[in-house]
């Protein structure tokens, strides 16, 4: 039996197909139409997923939706007239949009897929819930979704079992640590639903000043961190802001203009809502134990992409273990829709995969030796074409000799991270690499940190984690013994300027609070990752490079051949690594003949 989930209209589109209870395939629109964050419909990643399980429409039993419609409907429709009349300009804006498409889901899905069969709907947070617990390596946990809002609900607590999912515990709009988040993302001058992980990047460099303010006059935070918020500073249920002028005045300033010079209270901002933030989660997580005595945890939504708190809930939290779906986000309640028709609706048994379900999250679309050497020639691009096993070896000498690589090997990840198949890899050594790699290769601001990719069997050494991070989800320290001494002038930089501290053996990976955002990789999930994490290892004694996604700012990140080539040729990488198949910079003609029509528009 085949069942096809999808989300759409809100942010992040995608579909997943599951055959018999096994994800097939997953993907998110925006990586087809390269249109980042794409809220349409994803027919692009529906054609993808059917043409993955070697299906047509009329094959699948089930299309299931990850939201229900008229419910987050009555939940506008209501906030609008509570917050009457100022809140009806909102409404009436909103209006076209769901009389035209968030209402009619049904009749778009059949007409769109000339589909014929069953449409179910699956709450939000149930969504969310059911991508988090039915993959997961537990055949018993608890779980624990956070975002901004579905229908009312804004987070969810509850208890898995086989193939049973209760929801006991709900928090309703507008308290919502999600928007929350997003509201001072907005006040420091990055794009909501988008920016909030710049946000978690900068608190670093600040001092958490207003965090004492922020529970004071924001968050009512009770002991078993639900809360309440005080709605009186925000304008996210009345207007287009999300703060209002109460909020400028509170903390003395005007929210940042978006690309203009980050400020110093921009930072010691981001720090304080960090730290409630990570309160928040700890508490809920504290409370959540105490209620089900579980052992195991599980978290999905938008907020479980906040890797710091994920990582004090690991480090400080009652839960021997804990797992995070990797597509946290939106695009992951089109998994969690199909599955929720699975194992809820039709319920069928399941038996936990002790690593997990999502199969390393490559779940996306893969291209073979003769696509990609069709290509390159087609282009007459020049290369060297190697044996695969020699791919690891060529590879860890360039990192070694300080080259920035574009990685591009097998499926494409499902969810915001990069985990060793659309990947720009460097040398975790360098001290120049982070301040490189941010302004000439991802063209981004210079204080964003990079991920160390890191053997499984050797991360204990390198960092204070005893578990797995496969999905770049938890952020932790670097062990003592690998930091170095600050000197007594780099003591005292502040702001951004703490950047020019080399923090560790390894600074390119290493924040200026000495944490870094592993991913730990083993052999089963990406063999040949592992394969080329592990030649470097044999070379330099050093079992960790850089991980960053590959794609430039404000881009998706990179689908296909064509795609990963126009990246590689617009940016300062020095190879590109396409399959079997090694691309030197230097050997590259770039004009519109040698490309075309690849759409490189810098050179129209």
């Amino acid at each position: 039996m085949y069942i096809l989930g999808i989300s759409a209209f809100y942010h992040d589109s995608a579909a997943c197909i599951v055959k018999d209870g096994r994800i097939v395939a997953a993907a998110q629109e925006e990586r087809f139409t390269r249109k980042k964050h794409d809220s349409e419909f994803p027919i692009n990643s529906i054609d993808y997923c059917l043409k993955e399980a070697g299906i047509g429409i009329d094959a699948v039993s089930y299309v299931s939706f990850y939201e229900k419609p008229l419910i987050k409907f009555e939940r506008i429709l209501e906030t609008a007239l509570v917050f009457s009349p100022s809140g009806i300009s909102q409404f009436l804006q909103s209006i076209p949009l769901w009389l035209n498409k968030k209402l009619w889901i049904k009749d778009i899905i059949s007409s769109q897929l000339k589909y014929k069969g069953e449409v179910l709907f699956c709450g939000h947070h149930e969504a969310h819930a059911a991508s988090a617990f039915y993959p997961s390596p537990f055949e018993e946990a608890a779980f624990l979704t956070l975002d901004g809002v579905g229908e009312w609900e804004t987070a969810s607590f509850g208890l898995g079992h086989g193939n049973k999912l209760d929801i006991t515990h709900t928090l309703k709009f507008p308290h919502s640590l999600g928007l929350l988040y997003s509201a001072f993302t907005y006040f420091t001058g990055f794009r909501v639903n988008s920016g909030e992980y710049k946000l978690m990047g900068l608190a670093p460099y600040g001092e958490p000043k207003y965090r004492d303010l922020i529970l004071k006059e924001l968050v009512d935070l009770k002991d078993d961190g639900s809360f309440r918020l005080n709605m009186k500073y925000f304008g996210f249920c009345n207007g287009l802001r999300m703060t209002n002028g109460r909020f400028d005045k509170l903390f003395g300033a005007k929210p940042r203009r978006p690309e203009s010079k980050i400020r110093q209270i921009d930072m010691d901002v981001a720090a304080s809502i960090q730290q409630v933030t990570e309160e928040i989660m700890l508490k809920t997580a504290n409370h959540i134990h105490k209620v089900t005595g579980q052992e195991n945890l599980c978290l999905a939504g938008g907020v479980a992409l906040n890797c710091v708190g994920n990582g004090r809930i690991m480090r400080e939290g009652p839960f021997k273990n804990i797992w995070i779906q990797p597509a946290s986000g939106d695009a992951g309640g089109a998994l969690g829709a199909a599955l929720t028709i699975w194992y809820k609706y039709l319920d069928n048994s399941r038996k936990a995969n002790k690593e997990d379900a999502m199969q390393g999250s490559l779940l996306g679309p893969g291209y073979d030796d003769s696509y990609i050497e069709t290509f390159l020639k087609n282009k007459e691009i020049p290369y060297t074409k190697y044996d695969f096993n020699d791919i690891p070896g060529v590879v860890a000498g360039l990192i070694d000799r300080q080259f920035v690589i574009g990685w591009f090997q097998g499926r494409m990840e499902f969810g915001p991270r990069a985990l060793g198949a659309r990947s720009i890899i460097g040398d975790a050594r360098s001290t120049e690499m982070q301040s490189r790699m941010n302004l000439k290769i991802k063209f981004r601001e210079s204080f964003r940190p990079f991920a160390p990719s890191v053997l499984e069997d050797k991360a204990s050494d390198w960092f204070n984690i005893t578990g797995k991070s496969p999905y770049m989800l938890i952020t932790t320290g670097v062990k003592e013994e690998k930091r170095l001494k600050v000197s007594e002038d780099e003591k005292g930089f502040g702001g951004l300027t703490k950047l020019r501290s080399k923090h560790s053996v390894i600074p390119a990976v290493t924040h200026v609070n000495y944490s870094a955002r592993v991913q730990t990789v083993n052999r089963s999930a990406n063999p040949f990752y592992y394969d080329l994490i592990n030649a470097f290892w044999k070379k330099t004694g050093c079992p960790i490079i850089i991980n960053t996604s590959f794609n430039v700012r404000g881009e998706p990140i990179v689908l296909s051949p064509e795609d990963a080539f126009r990246c590689f040729i617009r940016t300062g990488m020095d190879y590109l690594v396409l399959g079997r198949f090694v691309l030197e910079k230097s050997r590259q003609t770039i004009s519109k003949e040698n490309i075309a029509p690849l759409a490189f528009k810098e050179l129209d």
